[in-house]
């Protein structure tokens, strides 16, 4: 547990997550669910299924059956599925789980069937991407005969491509295997792909990074809010004169007298290398850029005249696409790897 007066803290706001869902239903033209996995994308699996659930969202997918554990109930009746499947190790929990195991191989729909008969489950078919899924021609071979399939499902492989055309082949192959395999439901995009419209949404989106403020596409620009914030407490500031140096390896050379800032915050904490020479703290939206490298624990900032001192609080520049574009980094970089460290609080 990380205490509440933690140096380090994600401020998250609820209100822009249930906005940034609804868009992508919208957009789509069916309801959304929700990838949660990798501990809602480092926000809190259970608190991000929570908001969502109350605003009304009803299917929630996880990684693993320790994933799946760890969350818990889900309120308001909804559903968890487990992309990962079944592995033979999985059977226990999964057999005393309510959550669904996506079923991926031959293997896991034989497990499945000799397991729980008459037990609803999801299954994945590979369109394309051959990642995680029974091949089509599995799919429609009789394999899945005598399953109770609630969602049967693909997923894009360049959804956030500008301009693809796999995204149309693999819909097309998708919708021809949907009109041979029966289940409830089924479902093809994620975030990316929910941007594409109606003729990606099938029955059911399935989005990730779009409901934590990620941009999946450019249709998306103007529609999806930022969610994640980050503050970091400053743990001193030094004067540094002209041609001192700053942090290891003395990369960074002070250029004129200034006074320097010491935030607890560092790649252990998931501010990695890559900002270094990118990375940008605000102090009332005046950026402050950083110095030098950045260290497991501590990052250094350049804070000029800013009336701030030791135990005041800087914002750090965290906006995805953007920190995305300067540091190499991919915005699902960014959400998982927020470290334990956090004191996470939610705003709605």
């Amino acid at each position: 547990m990380v205490p509440n007066d933690a140096p380090l803290r994600l401020i998250l706001d609820g209100t822009a997550l249930v906005s940034n869902w609804r868009w992508l239903s919208d957009k789509a033209g069916v309801p959304a669910g929700a990838a949660v996995k990798a501990d809602g994308y480092g926000l809190g699996a259970r608190e991000v299924s929570r908001r969502l659930a109350e605003a009304g969202c009803r299917d929630f997918f996880v990684a693993t059956w320790a994933e799946a554990d760890a969350l818990g109930s889900l309120p308001f009746g909804a559903a968890l599925s487990v992309l990962h499947g079944v592995r033979e190790e999985d059977m226990a929990a999964a057999l005393a789980s309510r959550a669904r195991p996506v079923l991926n191989t031959p293997a896991m729909v034989a497990r499945w069937k000799a397991a729980a008969p008459g037990r609803p489950c999801d299954v994945m078919v590979d369109t394309g991407m051959n990642r995680l899924g029974l091949s089509i021609a599995e799919a429609a071979s009789g394999l899945l005969d005598g399953l109770e399939i609630d969602l049967l499902m693909s997923h894009l492989a360049c959804g956030d491509e500008p301009a693809s055309a796999m995204n149309e082949q693999q819909r097309v192959r998708f919708a021809d295997v949907a009109s041979r395999v029966g289940a409830q439901r089924y479902s093809l995009a994620n975030s990316a792909g929910a941007c594409l419209g109606p003729d990606y949404g099938f029955d059911l989106v399935r989005p990730g990074v779009g409901l934590y403020g990620g941009l999946p596409r450019a249709e998306a620009a103007g529609h999806i809010a930022q969610v994640v914030r980050i503050e970091a407490q400053i743990l001193q500031v030094r004067d540094v004169p002209a041609g001192d140096t700053v942090g290891y390896g003395a990369t960074f050379t002070v250029g004129g007298a200034t006074r320097i800032a010491i935030l607890n915050l560092g790649y252990a904490d998931g501010y990695l290398r890559a900002f270094a020479g990118h990375g940008l703290a605000l102090h009332e939206g005046v950026a402050c850029p950083l110095a030098g490298r950045v260290s497991m624990d501590l990052i250094a900032v350049d804070i000029g005249k800013a009336p701030v001192e030791e135990g005041g609080w800087l914002e750090i520049a965290y906006q995805l696409e953007s920190t995305a574009a300067a540091t190499g980094l991919s915005q699902y970089e960014l959400l998982t790897g927020l470290g334990s460290r956090y004191q996470r609080g939610w705003t709605d």
